[in-house]
């Protein structure tokens, strides 16, 4: 049996109570009135950076301006209350992106078990137990992120700018026909509900899956591993299907006027290769605590592999979405690239298609790297770092704007959901052995060479 290391349980105790802590700061600090943000606008170095910031963000949200004209007192309260909104989402932002990015992880890592299954995949056997740990963290991450969904659906914040009022009112000031013609699927009690069969589906495959598992080692019952195979197709359908809703509603909503039909598909790509990429850290960590002696350099190997191969999968997507704003011009995606290609988000979406596809096409393409552990590790702490950033910069565009920084907030929320996910994860794999012996496939694992 795995026993969890007291100084890395220590380490990620302490990741999130000085994270909780720093999200508490984010709360407390945030704008509470538009005097606020006058008094922030009054200590920038230049104010007509300051005023050129507020323009920029206000015409990002859809409301038209032009920098030539006087700014009536109407027009200048509408532009402080768009940046007291900013300000109120940054720590929200800060609470999202890490929740949805640790969480996809599980999930995806869930989907990659499930295709082993489905597959009769004699190789990673060995590595069903590390597969099992990373997604116990579905059950705490999808209550936290379903408190976030609820917050934002009972207007706690103003992330999702069309739960706002008068939207679909066409007597309000505040009324849109675009998203007004999507109200059939964009309403608040349709989405809540929407997001809780998400996060259902998941928790539910996932205590099936790796109950019958753990099963098949008291056992070896060949029916239980039949049973598996089947959950493990259906969960697969299942989620192909759902994710495409899902990333309509929780990250593409956040720009209601914008749509891709790519779109779904590059955030399943990019928390994939997130999964996978933590997959061969766990791994590799527990080898070297001597936990997994049946894992060897041609394990490692392939998870290297995936690795590489989904980083491609990743860019080709990239590529697909940016081409077609590049060659078409087509408005509602020139509007969705414009802050991310031009703007203040030049720099994040830039270097995150560095370290996702230009760093790994380098770096992995050997095949030899691939056995060398440290040089797994660093690559893949790289790639996680890119898909964080490529995470962020999906979000923050339509609910923080111009308004984005690194600060306290962003790495508090970092550390509470790292900390936590390390303690969830480990500690799960304390509660089983790590060597799924009651595998029929597990002698083909264990010898298993390429």
């Amino acid at each position: 049996m795995y026993t969890f290391s007291g100084k890395l349980k220590t380490f990620s105790i302490a990741l999130m109570i000085l994270g909780a802590l720093g999200m508490g700061y984010g709360f407390f600090t945030a704008p509470k009135t538009v005097e606020d943000v006058k008094e922030t606008l009054e200590h920038s170095q230049n104010s007509h950076e300051a005023k050129q910031v507020g323009d920029h963000d206000v015409a990002n949200a859809g409301h038209a301006s032009d920098s030539k004209e006087s700014h009536s007192a109407a027009k200048e309260q509408s532009h402080l209350e768009h940046l007291l909104h900013q300000g109120q989402n940054r720590p929200w932002t800060a609470f999202f992106i890490p929740a949805f990015f640790f969480l996809m992880i599980a999930v995806t890592v869930l989907v990659f078990y499930s295709i082993q299954w489905a597959a009769q995949a004699g190789w990673s056997i060995v590595l069903f137990r590390v597969m099992e740990g990373i997604t116990a963290y579905i059950l705490p991450g999808s209550i936290l992120l379903f408190l976030f969904l609820l917050a934002s659906g009972f207007h706690l914040n103003h992330m999702y700018v069309w739960m706002a009022e008068g939207t679909f009112d066409p007597a309000s000031v505040n009324y849109d026909a675009v998203i007004d013609g999507k109200s059939w699927w964009l309403n608040v009690p349709g989405w809540l509900m929407r997001s809780f069969v998400y996060l259902f589906v998941y928790n539910i495959f996932r205590w099936m899956l790796t109950r019958n598992s753990i099963a098949l080692d008291k056992s070896g019952d060949v029916k239980i591993y039949k049973k598996n195979f089947n959950l493990a197709v259906i969960f697969i359908v299942l989620f192909g299907i759902l994710e495409l809703f899902m990333s309509f509603d929780w990250l593409m909503s956040l720009d209601p006027h914008w749509y891709s039909q790519l779109y779904s598909f590059y955030v399943f790509a990019s928390v994939l290769v997130s999964g996978i990429t933590v997959i061969a850290l766990v791994t590799i960590y527990l080898r070297n605590k001597g936990a997994l002696p049946f894992v060897n350099d041609s394990h490692l190997h392939d998870l290297a592999k995936y690795m590489f191969g989904f980083s491609i999968f990743w860019a080709y997507f990239w590529f697909d979405q940016f081409m077609l704003q590049w060659y078409a011009n087509i408005p509602e995606d020139a509007a969705y690239f414009f802050p991310r290609l031009v703007g203040s988000y030049q720099l994040p979406f830039i270097g995150m298609l560095i370290l996702n596809f230009v760093f790994p096409i380098f770096v992995l393409m050997d095949s030899d790297f691939k056995r060398i552990p440290w040089f797994v590790v660093t690559t893949g702490i790289i790639i996680l770092i890119g898909h964080y950033i490529d995470i962020f910069q999906l979000i923050s565009p339509a609910t923080v704007g111009d308004s984005w920084f690194i600060g306290v907030p962003e790495l508090g929320s970092l550390a509470f959901f790292l900390g936590l996910f390390i303690f969830v994860i480990f500690n799960a794999m304390t509660k089983v052995p790590l060597h799924a012996k009651g595998n029929p496939f597990m002698k083909e694992s264990e010898i298993y060479h390429y």
